[in-house]
C-alpha cells in the first residue's frame, strides 16, 4: 500500500503540525530539523514560530533508491545561525517510519549538548511499525504505507531532464 501526497496536502500537514504543537503548550526555544526529510517541515515551523532553526544531517536510506535502511550516520555538527543551541528543543522530521533515526537522535542530542533540559519530537506521519513514538504527530498510519512525497520527483531527475520537463 502507498500514500501519494500532493504539495497542497503536504503544506497543510505542516500547518496542522504547527497547530498541534502550539495547542500542546510545549514551550521551546530551538527547532532542530533532521535533514533531509525534516528540512521543509523545520523551515516552515521556524517561520511560523519565528524561532531559530538548526539542521542536523543524518543518513541511512541508501540502497535501492532509498528504500532499504543502512547504518545510521548522525553528523558530528549542526548548522545553525544562533551562536548557541537552545535548551528547550523541538526536534522535527517528516515521518517516523522504522523509528530508528528519531530514537538515536533523541538519545544522542542530550549527550552531545548536556545543557538541553527539554526535548520533544514532532512529525507529520507516525507509522505503526515504528519502534519510536513521537511526542507530536498529525497522521497516525496503522497500515504502514510507503509515502510518496511531492518532492520525490527530484530523486531521479537530473539537470539534463529539466528542459523536457519545463517544456511541458
Amino acid at each position: 500500500m502507498s500514500l501519494h501526497v500532493s504539495w497542497d496536502r503536504y503544506n497543510t500537514l505542516i500547518e496542522r503540525l504547527a497547530l498541534v504543537v502550539h495547542e500542546s503548550g510545549y514551550e521551546f526555544d530551538q527547532i532542530i530539523c533532521i535533514a533531509r526529510g525534516g528540512l521543509r517541515v523545520g523551515d516552515v515551523l521556524s517561520r511560523i514560530y519565528d524561532m531559530p532553526l538548526a539542521i542536523l544531517s543524518t543518513h541511512s536510506y541508501a540502497a535501492e533508491a532509498g528504500t532499504v535502511r543502512g547504518e545510521l550516520v548522525i553528523a558530528e555538527h549542526m548548522t545553525m545561525t544562533s551562536p548557541t543551541l537552545g535548551s528547550r528543543v523541538l526536534l522535527v522530521d517528516d515521518m517516523v517510519d522504522s523509528g530508528h533515526t528519531l530514537a538515536m537522535v533523541v538519545a544522542e542530542l542530550p549527550k552531545r549538548h548536556p545543557h538541553i533540559v527539554a526535548l520533544r519530537s514532532a512529525v507529520l506521519w507516525w507509522k505503526a511499525c515504528s519502534v519510536f513514538r513521537p511526542d507530536f504527530h498529525v497522521d497516525y498510519l496503522p497500515d504502514n504505507p510507503w509515502i510518496h512525497q511531492p518532492f520525490e520527483i527530484y530523486d531521479r531527475m537530473r539537470p539534463q531532464d529539466l528542459k523536457a520537463r519545463l517544456a511541458g
